[in-house]
């Protein structure tokens, strides 16, 4: 098996360009794919941390309202989660947030404790190291550059050389619908939106516990300005969303760090402008334009190309959901070879 990064700059992608949090299942629907696989990878990817030693934590998440105005949404948010079948959730006041974290102010709260956090460059280190302990050959720097129709499959071609296969997986995030094109796939369109972080100042880290998310955005685009401490330590605050025209346009036109302050201090009050610096940024690949608000994962056997499995449109829930999705495309994969 040969995995071919289709970006010269493999690692700098949505694979580790995120907040690293490990999500429960609270707010897709019943029915999506971003559910289902959800909330049985993050089980998934609990147990494959402890196995393969992989920084992390079962830290649990509230997801709050700001004010009292905001309760109904709030309730209604986790009566759609209990029907997703999400576990353990409860509703708790503002004293019960303290108890948790004192430094955030909040009316009321889901606690939701199977949600947790993970270092996700030490979980991609670890699927490579497995991946290469199981004869599977990483070419970083290599792109795709087309394809040709051969019999029983497809002759990848790269700037180098041509790689024979009897199926090929597009798992290409935000280069998907290229590389569908190349090799003969179904037509779709991948929307890049770009996601910045700020941080706490590390004098200021002391500040949160562990996750803190507001109800998330209308649009559907994004769960909102959210605090996130990470299993290193950082507290990022973000990312926003924002669609952009380029795949690689990662800091041109960066919004002013002085947008983040006040989404931060409706949940921390104490945060001043002071206590903020820039965070990093990462691109999501929606597979929905900015006027529709939902768009499910892209995992299955293609339409035109009988040797084609697309696995595009991995946002988030996708990190959370990263060995479920490749447990669904194994088994595509192995209905290709056998027909």
């Amino acid at each position: 098996m040969a995995i071919l990064e289709r970006h010269p700059r493999p690692g700098m992608e949505v694979s580790t360009h995120n907040s690293g949090v490990i999500h429960a299942g609270l707010y897709y629907p019943a029915d999506a794919l971003k559910t289902i696989l959800c909330i049985e990878g993050a089980e998934r990817l609990y147990s494959f941390c402890r196995e393969h030693d992989v920084p992390h934590d079962r830290c649990g998440k509230f997801v709050v309202a700001t004010s009292d105005t905001e309760v109904p949404a709030l309730e209604r948010l986790k009566a759609h989660a209990d029907a997703n079948g999400v576990p353990g959730l409860t509703m708790v006041d503002g004293a019960g947030v303290r108890r948790r974290e004192p430094h955030v102010e909040v009316a009321a709260a889901i606690w939701s404790p199977n949600s947790g956090r993970v270092e996700a460059e030490g979980l991609v280190r670890a699927l490579r190291r497995l991946a290469a302990s199981r004869d599977a050959v990483l070419l970083c720097g290599t792109p795709v550059t087309g394809a040709d129709d051969v019999a029983g499959g497809l002759a990848v071609r790269t700037e180098r050389e041509t790689i024979q296969a009897r199926c090929v997986v597009n798992a290409a995030g935000l280069y998907a619908d290229d590389v569908s094109k190349m090799l003969g796939g179904e037509t779709f369109r991948i929307y890049p939106v770009r996601g910045e972080y700020a941080e706490l100042r590390t004098s200021r880290s002391g500040w949160l516990n562990g996750l803190v998310y507001p109800l998330p955005e209308p649009s559907g685009h994004g769960t909102g300005v959210h605090l996130t401490k990470t299993v290193g330590g950082r507290v990022l605050l973000g990312p926003n969303a924002r669609y952009r025209q380029d795949k690689d346009d990662y800091e041109r036109d960066r919004i002013p760090i002085e947008e983040f302050l006040e989404p931060a201090r409706l949940l921390i009050p104490k945060i001043t402008l002071d206590d903020l610096k820039y965070g990093g940024s990462g691109l999501r690949p929606k597979l929905h334009p900015p006027e529709q608000h939902f768009a499910d994962f892209m995992i299955k056997r293609d339409a035109r190309q009988p040797a084609l499995v697309q696995a595009a449109g991995i946002e988030s829930p996708g990190l959370t959901a990263c060995l479920s999705v490749g447990a669904r495309v194994a088994a595509l994969v192995r209905d290709v070879l056998s027909g």
